[in-house]
């Protein structure tokens, strides 16, 4: 009797467990994926408003995570070349400031969008990946590498993200605390930049990196803009180092050049292409418009299952399946290229790519009630604990992108397999599992008023 009634209760209890995953795990996020892919802003200009609810969600995630980093002093103790554990924590910060940068600025232009603005409950945050961009500490291994002068000497991609977080930053804040330390770096990185043979300096040494000389101009631009200085011939003549002979074979962006030789080490990339095509328009509009057509004739592709950029040309089939940068790289496809995508479609009014390519990333994402997006939160946590939430920040950033006045606008696209796939996995497999539940329970029910 005493075991008849343990396997009625444990059936009880597995039926009750099964529910609640194939709710919480699976019903739910399927029902708000299908509300996210039907959002507007996902289709056409604007905000999607998974960007303002990752944004709520994500706030107090990210001022405890910067806090207890800098606390902790544990960026003083990393491997040099650990890119995850180094960089990582960096672009989180960046991407978290320019993202409530962005969604600030549409809710003072529209109250509607949000109940509340992003700054009255995000201010603290703010402050916390300020602090973390920084800290001395996570600027070890930039030190390791450039010196006690590392704030003056090439390190164009770590002085690139301080220029466009502390821009935002103080875009936000508007106090102009940090404005000298903005204005010492636009004007020495501008003017380095500007005496080099080729327009080009290193990120680290022996590793030049064009898309991040090009991100950087964009962002001197933009801190120029708060600051109040016309640099207008700087950012012309700096396109330069990115056209003719020292683009690559197809008219784009190399990833890699020894900038002393005015060599191309390694044409361009999906990942590259995307990062710089979320810039370019606001340097130079015409000549984004062609290494976007560029990108799209060389790198677009087209399978049953999915559609997007491929990491790698057409006509280069043996490549690495992995790379720190791109991620796995599936059947041609570059997964961080696609995501960083999301932006430059939409910075580019390609909103036919933005809506194919979003779909795809917003299916990915598996998002939890409680606002986690469980797809990009396992990316980034598998590399650690460093930046936990960098996978998240960034897509919330991408989303928060638009095309600027002028940009012609073209509209479309169309759901892949594996979109329906996911759809098919979270509301067919969770379904199934709720009736197989139900059902079962129902049976113990009734046998139990039997007996």
């Amino acid at each position: 009797m005493l075991k008849h009634r343990f396997k009625f209760a444990y059936r009880w209890v597995r039926n009750l467990l099964s529910v609640t995953v194939a709710v919480v795990f699976l019903v739910l996020p399927g029902l708000t994926t299908i509300r996210d892919l039907v959002d507007p802003g996902v289709r056409r200009p604007g905000i999607p408003d998974k960007a303002w609810r990752m944004h709520r969600y994500l706030t107090p995630l990210i001022q405890q995570w910067a806090r207890e980093r800098v606390a902790s002093k544990r960026a003083a103790q990393l491997n040099l070349y650990d890119v995850p554990s180094t960089e990582w924590p960096m672009f989180t910060c960046v991407f978290y400031l320019r993202a409530t940068e962005a969604l600030q600025a549409a809710w003072e232009k529209d109250h509607r969008l949000s109940r509340h603005a992003p700054l009255t409950y995000s201010r603290d945050a703010v402050e916390a990946a300020k602090d973390l961009l920084l800290d001395p500490n996570h600027h070890t291994w930039v030190r390791q590498h450039w010196g006690d002068d590392y704030w003056h000497n090439q390190n164009v991609f770590f002085r690139s993200l301080v220029i466009s977080g502390i821009t935002s930053y103080e875009q936000l804040d508007g106090r102009g605390q940090y404005r000298p330390l903005l204005r010492d770096q636009v004007d020495t990185l501008s003017a380095a930049l500007d005496r080099s043979k080729l327009g080009l300096l290193e990120d680290y040494p022996n590793e030049c990196y064009p898309i991040d000389v090009l991100a950087a101009i964009a962002w001197i631009k933009k801190a120029d803009e708060l600051l109040g200085i016309d640099r207008s011939e700087f950012y012309e003549r700096s396109l330069r180092a990115f056209v003719g002979a020292q683009s690559d074979g197809r008219g784009l962006v190399p990833y890699t050049v020894d900038y002393l030789r005015g060599r191309v080490d390694e044409p361009s990339r999906g990942i590259g292409n995307s990062h710089i095509l979320m810039s370019a328009p606001d340097l130079w509009p015409a000549q984004a418009r062609t290494w976007y057509d560029l990108y799209e004739e060389h790198f677009w592709q087209e399978r049953w299952w999915a559609a997007g950029f491929r990491e790698y040309p057409k006509d280069i089939t043996n490549y690495s399946w992995y790379d720190v940068d791109s991620g796995p790289i599936i059947d041609g496809f570059s997964i961080s290229g696609n995501a960083f995508a999301v932006a430059a479609s939409r910075v580019n009014g390609r909103f036919d790519h933005a809506f194919t390519i979003s779909a795809q990333v917003l299916t990915a994402c598996w998002p939890l009630p409680n606002g986690l997006q469980l797809g990009p939160r396992a990316v980034s946590l598998a590399a650690g604990d460093h930046a936990p939430y960098l996978g998240e920040s960034a897509i919330m950033f991408f989303l928060t992108q638009n095309p600027k006045e002028g940009i012609q606008v073209r509209t479309g696209g169309h759901l892949v397999g594996s979109v329906y796939l996911g759809l098919l996995f979270y509301i067919g497999f969770g379904g199934l599992m709720l009736w197989l539940s139900i059902r079962d329970m129902r049976k113990l029910w009734r046998k139990g008023h039997l007996n």
